[in-house]
């Protein structure tokens, strides 16, 4: 489980088995295979684990309900068990109001099941129709296929909405009262971080917090981080993280670039403390910094304040990003460059969904395939053909994003840190280099890593975007990681800056709008920043996202994995793009308060 534990306990699902109320002949019959499915149900979602390594944790009804009176017995335990998520389960007619959840601060779904002799299919129409009319959205499942009374077996496409529901209702709740740190502010004008607390208290429910970069430096000075610590990570820097070429016509000495690696370790710490708090701080007089900020995610400004003096912040974004440190393998933080917000939640977001470490790059430039040739004479092939994106940037680009760990057939992923090993992960260092800063853009030093991640990864780029007058929107892509020859990658890698690390990336083109070709992609992005996952997890994001009452607006995800709440339907069935903006605007923010 995860070293770093923040306030507050990880979200419950509860689940809620309804039964025809009708006693004397009807009820009895149903009550074990009622109370059946939802130990079934229980036991699927169970098999999910929470990005900090435990399982989902399912809370049960005490008897089946068959009524109001079960139903606020029911409604009872889950609060007192502080259950966020239902699901409903039903094999039979039920009374749609009288047993459903009513609670409108949770987040609910109800499988009924597809039978012909007692269909709790019929349940789950009049129960969803009670959910629309009352304003309380429900996601609804029902398996394609009709099963017999007595089968038992959970067909894969329920288990499939199971899980996916039960993934996206788990990450909108774990980031419900945490905080997002910002440490310094605007960043060379990037709109991303100008930190908008509206946004975050009314679609996520989290909470701000501000430090200015000054705290950084006194925590330095006054040496307010553990020494025993840092001397092992500095050992651990010494050992793992190799020096890479300075780039810079004017290259610094050997002790002024020792002195910077000593800084960044301690501005990694440092770091840290602040997302999450040390107890060790408190042993040595520092209580109040020993409590940390309760942030499940950060972003550190930078330019231009900090590095036009002092050593960047890259390294202890590279590093916190990273499923591995001096203290061995461990769940990844979420620290985004420039404080950029929006990608920091976008990271986020991925992160809940699949445990993984992300990826934070500038979106940087389309290169066709024509602009390939007459670069560098090579043409672009296989996934590649159509143009790639040059995915880049000098800071938070996590290690794992390097593609060195595997799965059993050998092919790169990224994977949850609790699947991980340490010699997975040292090869992620091994296939890095730390480079000294650009110091044309960083006059105060410090490093870079440097590598290519492999080709061959499905990953998912996305990014939130704020627009006047419409508030957030999400953007979606999925595609690929792109291996190029050595030297095609070096002679286009090199226009850019070869300290850094790249990414490069195609997504799937559908031949329709913004994902016609590749070119329009990038012109349809909404910001210099994207958020990459491992996976194509585009699906889950828009589920998410309609938790949240975030529209959705680019997305190359085919119609048939797009699940969200039932009443979305009635907003139009041909368009769902379309669809999706009206019940977001009906529904409001999720956590939207009105006085």
């Amino acid at each position: 489980m995860s070293k770093y534990k923040l306030v507050g306990s990880l979200p419950k699902i509860g689940i809620r088995p309804v039964i025809d109320g009708r006693m004397q002949g009807v009820r009895e019959g149903l009550e074990e295979q009622t109370y059946n499915m939802a130990i079934k149900t229980k036991e699927i979602i169970e098999q999910l684990r929470y990005p900090s390594g435990e399982q989902f944790e399912c809370v049960i009804s005490d008897t089946t309900i068959g009524g109001v009176t079960e139903s606020a017995l029911c409604e009872e335990k889950f609060v007192k068990e502080g259950v966020d998520i239902s699901i409903t389960v039903t094999p039979c007619w039920c009374y749609g109001s009288e047993t459903m959840d009513q609670n409108r601060n949770r987040i609910k779904a109800i499988w009924g099941f597809n039978g012909t002799e007692r269909p709790g299919a019929v349940y789950l129409a009049a129960a969803a129709a009670a959910h629309d009319q009352m304003g309380s959205p429900v996601f609804t499942i029902y398996g394609k296929d009709v099963q017999d009374a007595d089968d038992d077996s959970v067909p894969t496409d329920v288990i499939d909405k199971l899980h996916l529901f039960s993934k996206s209702a788990v990450a909108a709740m774990t980031m419900k009262d945490k905080s997002y740190l910002a440490v310094g502010g605007t960043s060379m004008g990037i709109a991303g971080s100008t930190v908008n607390i509206d946004f975050f208290s009314d679609y996520l429910g989290m909470r701000n917090e501000f430090v200015d970069m000054s705290e950084v430096i006194r925590r330095i000075e006054l040496e307010i981080y553990d020494k025993e610590e840092y001397k092992k990570a500095l050992s651990f820097v010494k050992e793992y993280c190799k020096e890479g070429p300075d780039f810079n016509k004017n290259k610094w000495g050997r002790s002024k670039l020792d002195e910077d690696w000593e800084y960044v370790t301690k501005m990694t710490l440092i770091f840290r403390d602040l997302m999450v708090g040390n107890e060790k701080l408190k042993d040595i007089g520092w209580g109040e910094e020993a409590m940390g900020h309760n942030a499940i995610i950060a972003g550190f400004q930078g330019q231009r304040q900090w590095t036009d003096f002092r050593p960047n912040g890259d390294f202890l974004e590279t590093i916190l990003n990273t499923s591995y440190d001096w203290n061995g393998v461990r769940e990844a933080f979420v620290v985004a460059t420039e404080n950029d917000s929006l990608n920091a939640v976008s990271m986020l977001f991925g992160h809940l969904l699949t445990g993984s470490a992300q990826i934070f790059s500038d979106v940087r430039t389309y290169w066709s395939k024509d602009a390939v040739k007459r670069v560098t004479g090579y043409e672009l092939e296989g996934l590649a053909e159509n143009g790639i994106i040059h995915l880049i940037n000098s800071g938070s680009t996590t290690l794992d994003g390097t593609g060195q760990q595997s799965d059993k057939d050998g092919n790169p992923v990224m994977k949850p840190y609790f699947e991980l090993s340490e010699d997975e992960m040292k090869k992620c260092y091994e296939a890095t280099k730390f480079c000294p800063a650009n110091r044309d853009y960083m006059r105060g030093g410090g490093f870079s890593s440097r590598f290519l991640t492999k080709g061959g990864m499905s990953v998912t780029m996305s990014r939130i975007n704020l627009i006047k007058g419409l508030g957030p929107v999400l953007q979606i892509a999925e595609g690929y990681t792109i291996d190029l020859p050595v030297d095609i990658h070096n002679q286009i890698d090199e226009r850019t800056d070869p300290a850094w690390p790249t990414t490069w990336f195609t997504p799937i083109l559908t031949g329709e709008g913004s994902f016609k070709d590749v070119y329009s992609v990038m012109s349809n992005w909404g910001a210099n920043h994207g958020a990459i996952s491992y996976g194509h997890i585009g699906n889950e994001l828009i589920t998410l996202a309609s938790m949240l009452r975030i529209p959705v607006s680019m997305h190359n995800v085919s119609d048939n994995r797009i699940y969200r709440p039932k009443t979305w339907s009635a907003y139009g069935t041909k368009d769902l793009e379309s669809a999706d903006y009206r019940a977001c605007k009906t529904y409001g923010p999720r956590y939207k308060k009105t006085w």
